[in-house]
């Protein structure tokens, strides 16, 4: 089987530091091994979709080095796909229609970030309605559709960097949103079709997306799939140890772009705090950091940003 790992920016606005280092760190360890590199642009978040984000992530990117071997694919035109994949979930009994909060599905609607979980459903709508059509008559409205976690469901699979990992899926994430009351597909409903269609099985990604992977291994084993190989490693913070944002300046690769910083430089610095190469040492392209490339070799604490490359 080919090795296939791949990139999926969502253009909501424009890559930072923190993207920059998550998707070299997957170019890299996807390379190192000989596979094969997919790029997918996930343009699902609704009205969060930022007018010329895609190929402004494209363009980044390819600043980088980094490079693809399929793609670029979009979601969007997949609709289909992945109304498929809830019809069969829901006439296995694994989805149901819910009536509740709308907050809990616009957090649905984009990858999951730490602290943005929210609190544990409760199951309210579990078996209270028989249809889409009785939850839209009860409420008025369009329902959205979460997976049905079985009772006492567990997760356990090895994470590449992370290390071996459970987690009790109903007793700690619960029945979680597919699919949104605007009638399109939640990111882990979306993430899982297209990986499996698309051959991806092996993913490296931040560590605020470790209890997605639970989520998502129901889900392929659902849908009949084998779940691919997951390495979650830690994020780029700020100093207040939160997850790198406006707050903390202008990180954004564009911003180093104009500043006159070249890519040699921004490589430097992610490979130094990502543990691949001794300080100061020159890389001329993204394919320089192969040889110095393990992924064991990449810290398990955050990487704090101090203000300055």
């Amino acid at each position: 089987m080919t090795l296939r790992g791949r990139l999926a920016p969502s253009p909501t606005g424009v890559l930072h530091l923190g993207n920059a280092r998550s998707f070299l760190l997957a170019w890299l360890d996807v390379r190192a091994r000989g596979g094969e590199v997919l790029l997918r642009i996930e343009d699902l978040d609704g009205p969060r979709i930022k007018s010329g984000a895609a190929e402004a992530a494209i363009e980044d990117l390819a600043w980088l080095g980094l490079d693809w071997d399929a793609g670029p694919v979009y979601q969007r035109p997949r609709l289909a796909c992945y109304r498929a994949a809830l019809e069969k979930l829901a006439a296995a009994g694994l989805a149901y229609p819910c009536t509740c909060t709308r907050r809990d599905v616009e957090l649905a609607a984009s990858a999951p970030h730490a602290g943005e979980e929210g609190p544990l459903y409760p199951g309210t709508c579990r078996g209270r309605f028989a249809d889409a059509a009785a939850a839209r008559a009860a409420s008025g409205a369009e329902p959205c559709w979460r997976f049905a976690v079985p009772a006492g469901a567990a997760v356990e699979f090895a994470d590449r960097h992370a290390g071996p990992q459970r987690i009790a899926v109903g007793r700690e994430l619960g029945d979680f949103v597919i699919w949104k009351k605007d009638g399109e597909p939640a990111y882990q409903l979306a993430v899982v079709v297209d990986d499996a269609e698309q051959g991806v099985n092996s993913i490296l990604r931040g560590a605020d997306l470790l209890p997605s992977a639970a989520r998502q291994t129901l889900l392929y084993q659902a849908l009949g799939h084998a779940p691919p190989e997951f390495a979650h490693v830690p994020l780029v913070v700020g100093s207040d140890g939160r997850r790198l944002a406006k707050r903390h300046g202008d990180t954004t690769l564009s911003q180093f772009r104009a500043a006159g910083y070249d890519a040699p430089a921004l490589l430097r610095w992610l490979a130094e705090v990502s543990g691949l190469a001794p300080p100061r040492r020159a890389y001329g392209c993204a394919r320089d950091l192969l040889a110095d490339f393990a992924l064991a070799r990449v810290p398990a604490a955050p990487v704090v940003w101090r203000g300055a490359l």
